[in-house]
Order: C-alpha cells, then sequence, then structure tokens
C-alpha cells in the first residue's frame, strides 16, 4: 500500500513539476514575443539621445516707438534697445564618443548658455562649435569621454515603409526623468522640398508618420537597427491651427533632414565653425507663375526668369542670357525664387551645377562653375 501511495506522490509531484515547467516556457514565450527588433533599438539608441535647455538673448523695442504721435512728444527717448532672456528646449543626439553633438539651428544656434542632460542624469554645459542656419543644423560639444553615441546610417537606400523609430524630448518631459519620448513610424516619403522659413532651406527631406511634437526639433531619427538616418526638424501643422496661431502638435506628418546632408555640414562645422557659401553667380531673376506667363505669354508657367545678368559673370560665362527661364538645377525642378534659392545653396564655391532652362520654347541644358564672391 505505501509503495502505491509513493508511486502516486511521485506522479503528482512529476505532473506538477511538467505543468511549472510548460508554465515557465510559455512565460518565457510571451516575455520573448514583447522583445522586437524595434524595443531592442530603443534600449541600444536611448542612451545616446539628450535633452537640451538653452537661453537666448533677444533685443526689442518700445512698440510706441513706431507710433508718430509718441515720437513727436519723445523723440528718441524711445529708440532704447531692450534685452530679454528666452528659454528654450530641444532634443539632441551624440553623435561620437568625445561628446559632440547635433541639434537644430533653431534649438540651439542662437544660445548664450545651453545645458545638456544625459540619460544616466548627468548635466554638462555645451559650447556651440558651429552652426548653420540656412540648413537648420547645430553642432554642440561638451567636455566628456567614452560616450554612448549613435552611428551614422545611410540616407540614400531608405525604403517607403519602412520602420523609423523618433526620439526626444517634447514639451520638456525629459526633465521628468532623464529618458527620451520614443515614437515609431514608416517612412512616409523622401525627397520632401519645403518652402524656406525664416530663411533656413528645407531640401529632400524625409517624411515621418512617427509622432513629432514641440521639444523634439534636433533629436534622432533612427531605422530598425539603430542607425542615424535623419534629424527630426518640421512637423506639420494644418491649416486652422497655422491661421490663429496655434502649436497642436503631431497630425502624423513630420520631416527629417537627411543623414547624409548632415555628415557633410558636420564635417564643415567641426573645421570652419561655419558653412561656406561664398560664392556668386550673377543673377538676378524672379518667380514664374501662370499669371506671369500668361501676362508675357510665356512657354512655361513654373520656374525662376532671368530679369538681369552680370557680364563676365558664373552664368554668363556659361551661357545664360536675360529671359531665360531657369526650369531645374542639378535635375531638381525649379517652381519659383525660394525653390531655386534652396537647390542652389546645396551647393558650395567651385562646383558646377546644371542649369536647365528655357530660351524661346527650346529646352537646354548648361554647366554652370559657382566662383568665390568678389
Amino acid at each position: 500500500m505505501k509503495s502505491k501511495f509513493a508511486l502516486l506522490f511521485l506522479a503528482l509531484t512529476i505532473s506538477l513539476l511538467a505543468q511549472n515547467n510548460n508554465r515557465d516556457k510559455a512565460n518565457d514565450d510571451i516575455y520573448s514575443s514583447r522583445q522586437t527588433i524595434i524595443t531592442k533599438t530603443v534600449k541600444e539608441v536611448s542612451p545616446a539621445v539628450v535633452g537640451i535647455n538653452v537661453t537666448e538673448l533677444r533685443e526689442y523695442r518700445d512698440a510706441r516707438s513706431f507710433d508718430p504721435i509718441w515720437r513727436f512728444w519723445f523723440g528718441d527717448q524711445l529708440d532704447r534697445v531692450y534685452q530679454q532672456q528666452i528659454k528654450g528646449l530641444g532634443s539632441g543626439a551624440i553623435i561620437s564618443d568625445d561628446g559632440y553633438i547635433l541639434t537644430n539651428d533653431h534649438v540651439a544656434g542662437n544660445a548664450v548658455t545651453a545645458t545638456v542632460t544625459l540619460t544616466d542624469g548627468r548635466k554638462y554645459d555645451a559650447k556651440i562649435v558651429g552652426s548653420d542656419p540656412t540648413s537648420d543644423i547645430c553642432l554642440l560639444k561638451i567636455e566628456a569621454k567614452n560616450l554612448p553615441y549613435i552611428k551614422f546610417g545611410n540616407s540614400d537606400d531608405l525604403m517607403i515603409g519602412e520602420w523609423t523609430i523618433a526620439f526626444g524630448n517634447p514639451f520638456g518631459l525629459f526633465d521628468i526623468n532623464d529618458k527620451p519620448t520614443v515614437t515609431v513610424g514608416v517612412i512616409s516619403n523622401t525627397n520632401m522640398t519645403l518652402s524656406p522659413s525664416s530663411n533656413r532651406y528645407y531640401v529632400n527631406m524625409l517624411q515621418t508618420d512617427a509622432a513629432i511634437n514641440p521639444g523634439n526639433s534636433g533629436g534622432p531619427l533612427v531605422n530598425a537597427i539603430g542607425e542615424l538616418i535623419g534629424m527630426n526638424t518640421i512637423i506639420a501643422q494644418s491649416q486652422d491651427a497655422t491661421k490663429y496661431g496655434l502649436n497642436i502638435g503631431s497630425i502624423g506628418v513630420g520631416f527629417a533632414i537627411p543623414v547624409n546632408k548632415i555628415k557633410r555640414i558636420v564635417e564643415e562645422l567641426k573645421n570652419k565653425g561655419k558653412v561656406d557659401r561664398d560664392f556668386w553667380t550673377g543673377l538676378n531673376i524672379i518667380t514664374v507663375d501662370e499669371n506671369f506667363a500668361k501676362t508675357y505669354n510665356l512657354f512655361t508657367n513654373r520656374g525662376v526668369i532671368i530679369n538681369q545678368l552680370t557680364k563676365d559673370s558664373p552664368a554668363d560665362r556659361a551661357g545664360l542670357k536675360v529671359e531665360d527661364i531657369i526650369v531645374s538645377l542639378d535635375g531638381n525642378k525649379i517652381n519659383n525664387y525660394e525653390t531655386f534659392l534652396s537647390y542652389i545653396f546645396e551647393h558650395r564655391t567651385g562646383d558646377t551645377v546644371d542649369v536647365t532652362f528655357i530660351r524661346g520654347e527650346k529646352e537646354m541644358t548648361k554647366k554652370m562653375k559657382l566662383e568665390k564672391t568678389k
């Protein structure tokens, strides 16, 4: 009898152990299913994301100085210039183990002071190595060593629909627990050239539906394997929000500066502290639109028309003439004066540009070498 009970007890024990093992295996399977390429990449990249807090100094004059009645009574007394400290915030990415940090010019380019917070809680005063308002790229440096950093990827081989992960400091949330906010989306489009804003020119931007909100500017956009493919920069706003001056956050249309452009700008900022666009073309141009084309019976209703051209200038030597209508630069379509500037500012002194234009009813292409401003 005792042996029967012993066998029964042993069988029950084995059964319970088997159930526990099955439960443990099921739990392990569930846990493993939670670990995706996205969660692994987030864990790897997060330590290289920083929060940035800046102070800017803005100058302004008394609004009454523009009123003729006040000026009549008080004259030059109203011309006094006042200074005001403005605080701002944004995001950044560590791009080298010795403390170089990438962010937007509109985040830190005009900063009097800049404080960088790491994910381990350490705070550093950052200096501006260089900033380029035209491309909206700024390079900071902190005095630290052996830092985690994000590796550069390649923005030229991106596929529409591939995963994107956006990191940043929306609304200053980084300050709560020294951790970046993470959102996930896909590459929605590439080579998006946007309208200039505050003399910043956004060419060949990446579009993503990963949520990007105020404070995300300067933060990294990475692919599924953790490579930097862009820098979060702009969010689209609805027409109503723009009309009433509202900022309602992400509506699923965000734009990032592509990393291949960033690589070039970063090297220039490291070496010179600025981007040298000290070249000239000798062109004076105006936008061609539908009304302009109808008025002058032109062959095209887009582009820019040359209304003045300096003799012996790069444009003159290239064979361009007054009344030529420029419709593309290096194969990039020119719609107006702003897009012309956007693409010409992608170049540097000494570059050769393929200029496609319409003369009469004939389309032609000439090579124009950009020369240093005289």
